[in-house]
């Protein structure tokens, strides 16, 4: 394959910023702006604002490791070259955990086609789904990244009729009270900090660094540009979700409730089918690579069996750890088994992996000295420290928040994972070989 042909298949700057989007435009809008609202009520606008800056302050460490150089297995690389061996191994233990939420999405996805086409086999729907997304992966993630872009544009148009036709039916008195902050001060901020989750997820988008044409420059740009275009999508959103309808008639509601009211029915399915469906399809596509990428260089490590990681002589894709996945994917959807507790029980571990990632940009004026000091992100070391510890301290707050509204069963899912990750990290360390796993752009 020659340099130009190899470099037609890489992600491009859009490539990039499409699969951002579709990371963060999940069904968190649909189900998390009723909880939000009731929070806060009319003010879950406001909320959505403030959840956007808090996520893109959050993302800052990501952006300055990933500025500084191309990591080419992504979060993986990052933390091994930045905090370690053993967290890198604890990391990639805990990242092929994500695996059981393929399937999850999937038939999230088929409950939903369903709804719409009632007596349609759920099994039959979520095999084709699956089957035709990890083909798309097989052909090479282009390809999928062009998928991504088409099923954004659907999203797009999606919300574009939810806010077309729910503007004008907002209520007067949008600002007034009784409807505005109804939980004060403490629910506004409970609202904020909830909202990070579905304004979250574009900081993945670096374990694609392997794949992208200018990953130190492109990849920072998609994290901030699509938070906060998402982000301003979401507070337009959820003024017409809280503004069309009493604020106790849409608390704790999902989003298709206010849409319902000012929708015609035709509209109404459009949006069902391009909103809510729409945002599992991306979300999935996306997963895929966000866990492929780190896996091919924690094989090439020693972590996992190196064979693994052979690549596709045609199309350069990883054809046997896109089988695993998908196999992963698949088997509970044949037999019908109900992960939905296992697949939520990451939920905390990968919040904590915020705070890791902050902790190991702490080490780029130690580990990477010369690297930092070219990069366009350098600051100075108290800056760097203190952006990275107020992420920190975030992610600590946000995992408290998760205890206190997560169920135990999945509290314990959590302990179990992350338990049995360190272990198998530790046994395996001594037959781990860490490779240089950057460059320099």
């Amino acid at each position: 394959m020659s340099e130009t042909t190899a470099a037609a298949k890489k992600l491009t700057r859009m490539d990039l910023l499409s699969m951002a989007a579709g990371q963060i435009i999940g069904v968190g809008i649909m189900t998390m702006t009723g909880i939000a609202i009731g929070f806060t009520g009319r003010s879950v606008n406001l909320a959505y604002i403030v959840a956007g800056l808090i996520t893109i302050l959050s993302a800052i460490p990501q952006i300055f490791i990933g500025g500084t150089a191309n990591f080419l297995g992504g979060q993986y690389s990052q933390i091994a070259v930045l905090s370690g061996q053993r967290l890198a191994g604890v990391y990639n233990y805990i990242n092929l955990c994500m695996a059981f939420s393929i399937s999850m999405y999937t038939l999230s996805f088929a409950d939903y086609f369903l709804s719409l086409f009632p007596g349609v086999n759920v099994k039959l729907i979520g095999f084709v789904v699956l089957t035709a997304l990890f083909g798309m992966h097989l052909l090479g993630v282009k390809q999928a990244a062009r998928l991504q872009n088409v099923m954004c544009l659907v999203l797009a148009l999606a919300i574009a009729a939810y806010i077309g036709f729910g503007l004008g039916s907002v209520q007067p008195g949008y600002f007034q009270n009784p409807g505005f902050t109804t939980g004060g001060p403490m629910g506004f901020l409970l609202a904020s900090i909830y909202l990070t989750f579905a304004a979250g997820g574009a900081t993945y988008v670096v374990n694609y660094s392997s794949e992208a044409k200018n990953p130190t420059r492109d990849i920072p740009f998609a994290i901030i540009v699509s938070t906060v275009a998402i982000v301003a999508l979401y507070a337009v959103m959820s003024t017409i979700a809280a503004g069309v309808l009493p604020v106790e008639q849409v608390a704790n509601q999902p989003l298709s409730v206010a849409a319902a009211a000012f929708m015609p029915r035709s509209v109404f399915t459009f949006f069902v089918v391009g909103g809510a469906m729409f945002a599992l399809l991306t979300t999935l596509n996306f997963s895929i690579g966000m866990i492929t990428f780190p896996a091919i260089r924690a094989c090439n490590d020693g972590w996992l069996p190196k064979k693994l990681a052979a690549c596709n002589k045609r199309f350069g894709t990883p054809h046997w750890i896109l089988l695993v996945f998908y196999l992963v994917g698949l088997v509970p959807i044949l037999v019908g088994l109900d992960l939905s507790t296992v697949a939520n029980s990451t939920v905390i571990l990968t919040t904590c992996i915020r705070g890791v990632i902050a902790y190991s940009a702490i080490q780029l004026p130690k580990k990477l000295p010369e690297l930092w000091q070219k990069s366009h992100f350098y600051v100075s070391d108290t800056k760097l420290r203190v952006i990275s510890v107020f992420t920190i301290v975030f992610a600590v707050i946000s995992v408290v928040l998760l205890i206190v509204t997560t169920s135990p069963a999945q509290i314990v899912g959590n302990v179990v994972i992350l338990a049995v990750c360190t272990a198998i990290a530790l046994v395996r360390n001594k037959q781990v070989h860490l490779e240089p796993s950057y460059t320099e752009k």
